[in-house]
């Protein structure tokens, strides 16, 4: 099994500074649904890991979570793949969990899942924190320039930059689309036809 791991909000979806609280305001970035059913296709294994601190702040409540959620399976089977798990922090930035990325939580619990390791996995993100998870757990993190990506890219290139991610060497992509496109290039699936 080969996992790819996605954040959500700013790399599926479109991000929100005020957040994304219900499913109305939830609207999917052009192109990334078709390139989770490409990624599915290709016979990777494609998991959502995302912070939703919204639940924490009480901005919204688990059946809008919920709503949101079923809401982009049920545009990722409309695209013929599938989205193998959708796993949440739900904490907020000072509740001190172990979930809530740039800790690990998150990956450890789609590692027990689904009994496999995320070592070596492509991680897809648009935040530092994203890549910071990614490379504690030895994911091979890739940056997307929607959502706050860009913002992310010119934080990495500041003096004041203690992420420790080795910005020359960080793959980089416009969007979720062309990622998908380098990684079924670039990586093996391990699905036999």
């Amino acid at each position: 099994m080969q996992l790819v791991i996605l954040d959500r909000d700013g790399v599926i979806n479109q991000d929100s500074d005020d957040y994304v609280k219900s499913v109305d305001e939830f609207e999917l970035i052009e192109g990334s649904v078709e390139a989770i059913a490409h990624l599915h296709k290709s016979g990777f294994t494609v998991v959502v890991a995302t912070n939703q601190s919204g639940l924490a702040r009480g901005l919204f409540d688990l059946d809008d979570l919920e709503a949101m959620h079923a809401k982009l399976n049920d545009a990722v089977i409309d695209a013929g793949g599938e989205l193998s798990g959708i796993f949440y922090c739900p904490h907020g930035p000072d509740d001190g969990c172990y979930c809530r990325k740039p800790e690990t939580g998150l990956i450890d619990a789609i590692e027990a899942e689904f009994e496999v390791s995320a070592a070596g996995s492509p991680l897809i993100g648009d935040s530092i924190r994203d890549l910071q998870a990614g490379l504690d757990k030895g994911c091979e993190p890739m940056l997307v320039l929607t959502g706050k990506g860009e913002r992310s890219l010119a934080k990495l290139h500041s003096s004041d930059d203690d992420s420790g991610i080795a910005v020359d060497t960080l793959p980089q992509f416009a969007n979720l689309r062309a990622a998908a496109d380098y990684i079924v290039d670039h990586y093996t699936s391990d699905v036999s036809a």
